[in-house]
């Protein structure tokens, strides 16, 4: 048994933790976007600091 366990390595890891707190009307505005998209609440709030950061070049 020389083959490894557990999880595959991945390209681009996320080894960075954000905290971020906001009020319930955001949170539930950031469900519902990911629930249409099929996306995780984390993701959504990865687009939207890319986004910004793409408009501010």
């Amino acid at each position: 048994m020389s083959t490894k366990m557990g999880r595959p390595k991945i390209d681009n890891p996320k080894t960075y933790d954000l905290k971020v707190r906001v009020d319930e009307l955001t949170n539930k505005k950031i469900e519902a976007f990911a629930k249409k998209k099929n996306l995780t609440k984390a993701e959504v709030v990865r687009q939207g600091i890319y986004l910004i950061l793409e408009q501010n070049k």
